[in-house]
C-alpha cells in the first residue's frame, strides 16, 4: 500500500493551495536555487484579506494567531510549489521562520508557530519536520498578527539541472 502524497494529504485536510500572492515590492515570492526554494515572507491572507489583524496577546488571541500561522504556511507552500514544479516535488521542509506581532508581555510565540509547523507535519509527514525560529516583533506589514518565511528542499531531475 503506497503512502499518500503531499497533495493528497492536503486534500484530506480539506485544503487546497491558494494562488501565489503577488509581491507588493521589488522581490519575488520565492526563489529556486539548486535544490532549495527560499520563500519570501508570507502573511495570513485568504481570498485577498487578512484572516485577522492586530497584536497577539491583545487584539488577537493565541488560537486565532495559530490559525493565521497555518494560513501563512499554506500561502508559503503555494509559492514553494510554484517554483518546485508542484507540491509533490518538495522533499523536505528545512527551516521555518515565524514572526509574531506581539503585545507587551506576550511570550508564546512558539504556540503561534505551531499552527504552521503542525500543518507542515500533516502534509509532509516526517519530511515536514523542520528547524524553526519563532520571534516576537513590534510591528508587521498590514498589522498582520504573523508573517513567516520557509526554506524547502526539492527534487530535481537531471534535465532540471541543465538550463
Amino acid at each position: 500500500m503506497s503512502q499518500a502524497s503531499a497533495e493528497q494529504r492536503l486534500q484530506q485536510l480539506g485544503l487546497a493551495l491558494p494562488a501565489v500572492a503577488k509581491p507588493v515590492g521589488a522581490y519575488r515570492p520565492a526563489v529556486l536555487t539548486g535544490n532549495w526554494v527560499f520563500v519570501s515572507g508570507q502573511l495570513p491572507i485568504a481570498q485577498g484579506r487578512l484572516l485577522c489583524e492586530g497584536k497577539v496577546g491583545a487584539e488577537v488571541d493565541l488560537a486565532d494567531a495559530s490559525r493565521a500561522a497555518r494560513q501563512a504556511a499554506l500561502n508559503a507552500l503555494a509559492a514553494a510549489a510554484a517554483e518546485a514544479g508542484g507540491l509533490d516535488r518538495i522533499t523536505q521542509i528545512v527551516h521555518l521562520r515565524v514572526f509574531v506581532n506581539s503585545a507587551a508581555g506576550f511570550v508564546d510565540q512558539a504556540g503561534v508557530a505551531n499552527g504552521a509547523s503542525e500543518l507542515l507535519a500533516h502534509v509532509f509527514g516526517s519530511a515536514g519536520q523542520h528547524a524553526r525560529v519563532a520571534v516576537g516583533v513590534a510591528e508587521l506589514p498590514l498589522n498582520a498578527p504573523v508573517e513567516l518565511e520557509l526554506v524547502v528542499e526539492v527534487q530535481r531531475d537531471r534535465c532540471d539541472q541543465v538550463r
